[in-house]
């Protein structure tokens, strides 16, 4: 990789800095697409010592490199977005990796196939995470800011997921929901 193909994937990762989320912050500022991410892995590295016989430095990658592709397409929540959408960010991060050198362009498409595919415990992990990271900003975040959908929808959100996943991350899952309807009774 030459110092120039290094900086402009460096550059085109910095969108993810300015690509808002649906969600906002606690405080009512929306969510950049980079922060998911980072708050994504952070929550993976607090199950160092609590999921055995999963590569968390694995799952530490997907956090990182999931949303890549919407360095590209922007943000679009997962209650609107379509197959084509699907396809479109997926041929994005696929352009994007194969300007990488090998083993690097490599590594990277298995590792985005694995994320795709939901079959190894670590892709049922990151992604269950990652469901579970957005119903957790919902709950931080302003009730006011939410879609009328998203009342029923945060109280179901990654379910499906946390239950293909780890025990501790079924019980993380459900406490969400049960901070959910707490939230939801501060409206009544």
């Amino acid at each position: 990789m030459t110092e120039q193909q290094y900086f402009d994937l460096v550059h085109i990762a910095e969108r993810l800095k300015d690509n808002t989320r649906h969600c906002v912050t606690s405080q009512g500022r929306a969510e950049s697409v980079a922060e998911h991410s980072w708050r994504l892995a952070f929550m993976a590295m607090l199950l160092d010592g609590t999921v055995e016989g999963v590569d968390l430095g694995r799952v530490l990658e997907m956090c990182i490199l999931h949303d890549l592709g919407e360095a590209i397409t922007g943000d679009i929540p997962s209650f609107w977005k379509t197959e084509a959408d699907e396809q479109t960010e997926q041929a994005g991060v696929f352009g994007l990796v194969d300007t990488l050198p090998e083993p690097l362009q490599s590594r990277w498409r298995a590792l985005f196939l694995e994320m795709r595919a939901l079959e190894s415990r670590e892709a049922k992990l990151y992604k269950a995470l990652d469901k579970l990271e957005a119903v957790i900003q919902h709950n931080e975040s302003p009730l006011e800011s939410w879609l009328p959908l998203e009342k029923e929808l945060n109280l179901v959100y990654g379910a499906e997921e946390a239950a293909k996943s780890e025990p501790f991350v079924q019980k993380l899952r459900a406490k969400a929901a049960e901070d959910t309807r707490a939230k939801l009774k501060e409206q009544i």
